[in-house]
């Protein structure tokens, strides 16, 4: 099967491209993006040796989807989706921060509380909370956006003061980040999800801020299936969970957290494919459909094509 990892592509009009951990962003006269969702995946912000086939595909199409079931919410970028592994957009000057909201105490929030900590971001949490506890209300808890290594918890309060946004743009993000929260807890809800927690990036155009990047996949997001839910937590069960989380999972328990001296374990094909398999199955069930696995003996070949023909028409 063919993943993606690498692509070098020459579009007409283009300036500059960016290569992310998962995303390599062509600038077409510094108006447009083309952004390519490869198979590559990270994990403890590192790039692992093997691609995922079809990865790209899942998170460029839910992102797709969750960007127009929003975009009455807030304009976002999202211009067309001319190839399954591409979206083309409004280039945006990005905000030095991301807009992370929790709905539950998980993760690495669950971590920092095990080990003590009663703030997150400046903000206060409760005694006595236990492991994927959901919180009264979500917390937003932003971080600063690394141009490399780890981002970092900050408050809204460092972020103004810091000038990263002007306290008029954060609080309006914080509005469309709140609301944009509700909207996917809803559509979770309807599939059977629990949109635990996500990450939300805005950018500027014209003064106008909009919705850039991907919105409540896999990626960026984490489910717990609602079934269930509360038994397990009342046991103190691990929950069942639609996110990435299954790949760091992997990588801990063959001794890997992305620390220095650390090897990433073999990645075998059986590996590969079971990553793959779980892809699609968070995407048949955050989008409640079939996941229909596009063609892809030359996939660099019919990217480019449809690029080119979709270029034409802006």
């Amino acid at each position: 099967m063919n993943a993606i990892v690498k692509t070098d592509f020459h579009f007409p009009g283009q300036k500059s491209v960016y290569k992310g951990k998962v995303r390599d962003v062509y600038d077409i006269n510094d108006e447009y993006l083309v952004m390519v969702v490869s198979d590559r995946i990270s994990a403890f912000d590192v790039v692992l040796p093997e691609g995922i086939p079809y990865k790209g595909q899942v998170l460029n199409q839910i992102a797709s989807k969750f960007l127009d079931a929003t975009s009455d919410i807030v304009p976002n970028w999202k211009i067309a989706t001319p190839d399954p592994m591409v979206t083309v957009g409004h280039k945006c000057e990005p905000f030095k921060v991301e807009m992370v909201i929790r709905g539950y105490l998980t993760g690495s929030s669950w971590r920092a509380y095990k080990s003590g900590e009663r703030t997150l971001c400046g903000l206060p949490l409760p005694e006595g909370m236990k492991e994927n506890q959901k919180f009264a209300s979500p917390l937003i808890t932003p971080t600063t956006k690394a141009d490399e290594g780890h981002d970092e918890n900050i408050s809204k309060e460092e972020i103004i003061a810091q000038g990263l946004v002007s306290r008029e743009d954060y609080e309006l993000m914080e509005k469309y980040t709140y609301a944009l929260f509700q909207r996917g807890t809803e559509m979770a809800a309807e599939k059977g999800l629990i949109l635990v927690d996500t990450k939300y990036e805005f950018g500027k155009k014209n003064g106008k801020i909009y919705l850039i990047d991907e919105i409540h996949t896999p990626d960026s997001s984490r489910y717990f299936y609602a079934e269930g839910y509360e038994e397990r937590f009342a046991k103190g069960e691990k929950q069942k969970q639609l996110s990435k989380e299954f790949v760091r999972e992997w990588l801990m328990d063959n001794g890997f957290q992305g620390q220095a001296g650390q090897k990433v374990p073999e990645m075998t094909p059986q590996v590969v494919a079971g990553i793959t398999d779980r892809y699609v199955e968070l995407y048949e069930n955050i989008t409640g459909q079939k996941f229909e696995k596009a063609e892809n003996s030359n996939v660099q070949k019919r990217i480019e094509d449809n690029v080119n023909a979709f270029l034409k028409t802006l």
